[in-house]
């Protein structure tokens, strides 16, 4: 089982966690709770575990939003910091937003309290109460077997809307789209059953050619539209075609630019149905353009997508919020492995066109010849003989490729580290991580291990190792390890050990989930570990000095323990030292050792302002806050949502408000353009 609902071991309460994710979240009771199985079919929402217990109140670790629902199902209340709610006797349930989604049934009254950084859900006195829970993994329900040839991938993508659990708005919702169904290559196409697309009237045509099936993949899933071969690339609704794919800029940048405003009205639309959020993109929209929000909500997607169509770009362009992924992948047969964790991600995908050419610009280090060309990529060869690629294209906050060569600025794919997440299981214990150090001069890097694990309601299990021999790295590589940090030197032949040199190519397993693997030229190790069994990593591509390898280090470390992905890591180390070319993931890079406690990482800019400090927030993806999650800045003078995805509009907050939000989740700050942690920063340090 996926999702487990325990009796808390250390205090009076239930601990809810997700044994695929390493995820949990602790309620604290006032006496011991002793669950007994529940019924998880009473719940409006899907779960994968439930039990039932009897408690007066539950007190949570931090505040997270409940969205408050009557016997009917409609939506009553949203409760979020400095929340004083009340809800007289009646039947309710109670959603909440925390890193495993939790759903509570009742009967009663209820009431719900919260400061800054507390919430206590009360129910009068001791009543028994129903408690489901679902993890935000999502597994593929089946695979495809495709071969190469254009139709049978088509025939291929057309099976990733039967993912969709539902053709509404709120698809939108990254918790709602599901995982389309995973792709093998073989001699024959083999669809099984019940992997059919929704009957939404909608098609997409293309090309016969994998490039423009592989540009039009993530569309198809969202809209759960059938692939088709046609004349030119468009989308149609009930055979009347909507929109042309194609034109100057091309077939990808139309998808992009479909994709975008279909899903942003969505967005705007699913206010209408049972999350009647405030939503800040909402109220922007309605003072450009009159829409019939909600005989859009109710319309069938065909005309829906038909409707959203007539809107004009200008309306809608500037209000998406920045996409948090694009994918570049090759044309090659290959790539079409990765097509469904792309749209799982909802990425934006370009395809890599052959022969760019452009200027030279300066190598990434330790290397002599790079290329810098437009669009999408640009190649070059290094000393060592190896391709390596810059990729541009779509804009987005993180980028990944899969080609031929190495991605110097995104994260190098590997269909092995998609299969490894997929395939793995965390254990219901404390987060594992094992700290090596082969190299005394990086050794202020490793510390004392005080790197990972200061998160009260997050228990990790952290060991420094120091002068590791081959024998017991080849140890640590098989156990079931959520993360590996090694500091050392890396060479061609392997892992620098005090008897030798440790290759990866030679390890019988490897147990470990995600590492960092910070000495020069690592990049070779590192994709090893990934094809032996490994999800994802960071990694160097040439060679770096040991004073800023260990500030690298250290603070990747805390972001990772701070709840961000591999990608999103670098991404906000990249804000700080010079990264690019440098450093570089492998594997899958979406991947996170911890969770977010906000539940979406950020990034908070205070700067002064004419009546107080101007605040600039930056979302970064994670599971369960992809595209289409929701945000919303812990300050109560900020009483709207806002979509993920980069930088949030700048508001303006007085001096108390920038202290109380600083101090919320240590989150890293730039404080008038220097990068601090945000609990560190005093109000004296305030511009």
């Amino acid at each position: 089982m996926s999702v487990e609902l325990l009796a808390a071991e250390d205090r009076p309460g239930l601990t809810v966690v997700d044994r695929i994710e390493g995820r949990r979240f602790p309620f604290t009771t006032r006496r011991p709770v002793d669950p007994d199985p529940g019924d998880d079919g009473q719940f409006r929402d899907p779960v994968d575990a439930a039990v039932r217990c009897r408690v007066g109140e539950l007190e949570l670790p931090y505040v997270v939003a409940a969205y408050v629902r009557d016997a009917d199902g409609e939506m009553i209340g949203e409760c979020h910091e400095f929340a004083d709610r009340a809800f007289p006797d009646g039947e309710y349930e109670v959603e909440l937003a925390a890193p495993v989604k939790v759903y509570l049934r009742v009967a009663g009254p209820l009431a719900i309290e919260s400061t800054s950084d507390e919430m206590r859900i009360s129910f009068g006195e001791r009543r028994r109460i129903d408690v489901g829970a679902r993890s935000f993994h999502e597994h593929p329900a089946a695979t495809v077997t495709a071969t190469a040839a254009p139709e049978d991938l088509m025939a291929t993508v057309s099976t990733f809307g039967s993912a969709l659990k539902t053709t509404s708005p709120e698809r939108s919702f990254p918790s709602l789209r599901g995982h389309p169904p995973t792709v093998e290559l073989g001699d024959a196409l083999s669809v099984p059953d019940g992997v059919a697309p929704p009957e939404t009237g909608l098609c997409v045509e293309v090309p016969r050619e994998r490039a423009a099936v592989y540009a039009v993949a993530t569309l198809a899933h969202y809209l759960g539209a059938r692939v088709r071969p046609g004349p030119e690339p468009r989308l149609l609704a009930d055979g009347e075609v909507l929109r042309v794919l194609d034109g100057p800029s091309g077939l990808e940048r139309a998808v992009t630019e479909t994709l975008r405003h279909l899903f942003l009205l969505d967005c705007v639309v699913r206010t209408e149905g049972r999350y009647r959020l405030d939503l800040h993109e909402r109220r922007r929209l309605e003072e450009r353009v009159d829409l019939p929000l909600r005989d859009l909500y109710h319309a069938p997607i065909a005309e829906r997508t038909r409707r959203y169509l007539d809107v004009g770009a200008e309306a809608v362009d500037d209000l998406v919020p920045r996409w948090t992924l694009a994918t570049h992948l090759s044309p090659s047969p290959d790539a079409a492995e990765l097509l469904p964790y792309a749209a799982n991600a909802l990425s934006l995908i370009a395809v890599e066109r052959p022969g760019s050419d452009g200027d030279r610009s300066a190598p990434p280090p330790g290397y002599d010849a790079f290329v810098e060309a437009g669009e999408p990529v640009a190649t070059g060869d290094g000393a060592d003989g190896e391709r390596y690629v810059h990729v541009s294209g779509p804009d987005a906050i993180e980028r990944a490729w899969f080609g031929d060569g190495r991605a110097v600025n995104a994260n190098d794919l590997h269909p092995a580290g998609a299969r490894n997440r997929l395939a793995g299981e965390s254990s219901d214990g404390p987060v594992e991580i094992a700290l090596v150090c082969n190299d005394e001069r990086m050794a202020e890097e490793v510390g004392d291990g005080d790197l990972y694990g200061d998160r009260e309601e997050l228990p990790f299990e952290v060991d420094v190792h120091r002068e590791v021999t081959r024998e017991r790295l080849r140890s640590l590589l098989a156990e079931d390890l959520d993360f590996l940090h090694y500091v050392g030197h890396v060479e061609r032949s392997g892992l620098i050990c005090p008897d030798g040199a440790l290759d990866a190519a030679g390890l019988d397993a490897v147990g470990v989930d995600t590492f960092l693997l910070n000495g020069c030229r690592s990049y070779d190790q590192g994709r090893l570990l990934v094809e032996e069994g490994a999800v994802g990593g960071i990694v160097t591509h040439g060679a770096v000095d040991d004073a800023n390898a260990t500030a690298v280090g250290r603070l990747v470390a805390s972001l990772l323990n701070a709840g961000y992905s591999l990608r999103s890591a670098l991404a906000v180390v990249g804000r700080r030292y010079a990264v690019e070319g440098r450093y570089d993931v492998v594997g899958d890079g979406a991947v996170q050792i911890a969770q977010s406690e906000s539940g979406t990482p950020n990034l908070i800019s205070v700067s002064s302002a004419e009546d107080g400090y101007e605040v600039q927030i930056t979302t970064y993806p994670a599971l369960g806050t992809a595209m289409g999650a929701c945000y919303t800045p812990h300050t109560p003078s900020v009483d709207r949502h806002f979509l993920v995805g980069g930088e949030l509009p700048p508001f303006e907050l007085s001096l108390p408000e920038v202290v109380n939000l600083l101090s919320l989740e240590r989150v890293p700050a730039t404080i008038d353009g220097e990068l601090r942690w945000s609990t560190d920063v005093s109000p004296a340090d305030l511009p």
